[in-house]
């Protein structure tokens, strides 16, 4: 019999090691090699002679066989799925502890037992007593939903073979899961890998739908390997900060649908409750007219979003001006301060600059690059931006504003809330909207709409 081999692996990024180390060379980790045993194996390294079958192949020209999809009763669920849930899919959500991931799960589990679909739901971190009690508090206490406590791979899947296969499935969580052929602790690598291979494989022969939560590290990135999110169909990723009501599912990957998308829940006493209109929730408490705050244009997948941009500029004696981002990208902060230094004269390289983008939402399109160089400058010049007024548009280091897509949609967007008029670059649809447009080339001219220039 062959012998089990030790080693070393690295609990973030998988990269296995033959003897242990304290920092992981190709994820820059430290602390995260950790040692496992392998499963032993007496198989041969190569195949043997033994044929195997053909495989079908398929013209590019044959005729597409259209997707089934099932709706969940849960419409912002639906759209961050790209339509509904597909027989078959793997889909993996993921999200920081306590957000709602497995409210979310459950909510939509009980609807569609209650439309008569056969789903199950294990949980490996509550029993079923603390999962009844919170559907209890959802108002889902009949819904005919089955419900398991389990940790172990195998009694799992000897429950989901007996019988018909179930439609949906849910496992809460994959870290706590474990295989009992290897010989490591749950939520490690190899046991994360070989969990999800197995549970995955089962949706594929069976046609059923596995939904799987994975917990998050501190870098808001799923743990356990990286392979776990290509093993996948679809990954979710539940955002949003405890301090707001307001809590985002995002698809960042979706092989049924655009990536990309969002659904925008608020969370209430009764479970997540669905935003039908998030730019008018995003806005709902914009009522002062105040320098530092602009309104972005964005497009969310599909969707176009309105949401406010706060900033505040303030003199300071540090020698080392702190910069402060609450839900955009801080690099990129950085080079907008830059840009409006160097081609703009503005100075505000001695000052503490602090953004915020309202509601918790996480914004990453660089379309909101011309939003947040007006709040800035409106907190500089201590000139608000006009009430009615929408912005977006992207800044290129040389200090030029260039268009972006979707321009249409954002207009429409922002028209149908009530704005009359937009601050943009030059575009093709360009006086199409109705509304009162003015185009700025440089961001030169954007300091100009607030700044008037020494006589």
């Amino acid at each position: 019999m062959a012998k089990a081999k030790t080693s070393f692996v690295c609990q973030s990024c998988g990269s296995v090691y033959t003897r242990w180390q304290g920092k992981c060379d190709d994820c820059g980790g430290w602390n995260t090699i950790e040692q496992e045993a392998a499963a032993v194996s007496g198989a041969p390294k190569g195949l043997s002679a033994k044929k195997g079958s053909n495989v079908r192949l398929v013209d590019l020209n044959a005729p597409e066989k259209e997707v089934p999809r099932t709706l969940c009763g849960m419409p912002e669920f639906d759209r961050a799925l790209g339509g509904g849930l597909v027989p078959g899919s793997a889909i993996l959500v993921g999200g920081d502890p306590g957000i709602g991931k497995s409210t979310i799960l459950l909510q939509a589990m009980g609807n569609l037992a209650k439309a008569g679909k056969h789903c199950i739901y294990f949980s490996g971190e509550e029993a079923t007593a603390q999962v009844q009690m919170r559907a209890s508090r959802l108002g889902l206490s009949d819904a005919p939903l089955k419900l398991g406590a389990e940790n172990s791979l195998r009694n799992i899947l000897t429950t989901l073979d007996e019988g018909p296969p179930p439609d949906v499935v849910v496992i809460d969580s994959i870290q706590t899961i474990f295989a009992d052929h290897i010989d490591s602790a749950p939520g490690t690598v190899s046991q994360v890998r070989v969990c999800a291979h197995e549970l995955i494989g089962y949706a594929k022969r069976r046609g059923t739908v596995m939904l799987i939560v994975g917990h998050v590290t501190k870098d808001g990135q799923i743990a356990g390997p990286r392979v776990l999110e290509h093993m996948v169909d679809t990954v979710l990723y539940f955002e949003g900060d405890r301090g707001h009501q307001f809590r985002i599912l995002r698809a960042v990957k979706n092989r049924f649908g655009d990536t990309g998308e969002i659904g925008v829940f608020e969370m209430t006493g009764e479970g997540l409750a669905e935003v039908a209109n998030p730019s008018e929730l995003f806005l709902s408490d914009r009522d002062t007219l105040e320098p530092g705050s602009a309104v972005f244009a964005g497009v969310e997948g599909s969707r176009p979003v309105l949401v406010e941009i706060q900033a505040l500029v303030a003199q300071t004696t540090a020698a080392n001006p702190r910069r402060a981002v609450v839900g955009w990208d801080s690099g990129r902060l950085a080079m907008v301060l830059a840009v409006l230094d160097a081609r703009a004269g503005l100075g505000l390289s001695g000052c503490d600059v602090y953004l915020n983008v309202a509601g918790g939402l996480k914004i990453s399109e660089p379309a909101a690059d011309l939003a947040v160089a007006a709040a800035l400058i409106s907190s500089v010049a201590q000139r608000p931006v006009a009430n009615e007024c929408i912005l977006f548009g992207e800044i290129s280091l040389s200090g030029d504003i260039r268009s972006v897509s979707q321009t249409e949609a954002r207009l429409k967007e922002a028209q149908k809330l009530g704005f009359s008029s937009a601050i943009m670059p030059k575009g093709k649809t360009q006086g199409k909207s109705g509304m009162r447009e003015t185009t700025v080339d440089r961001v030169s001219d954007l300091v100009a709409l607030f700044i008037e220039p020494d006589a």
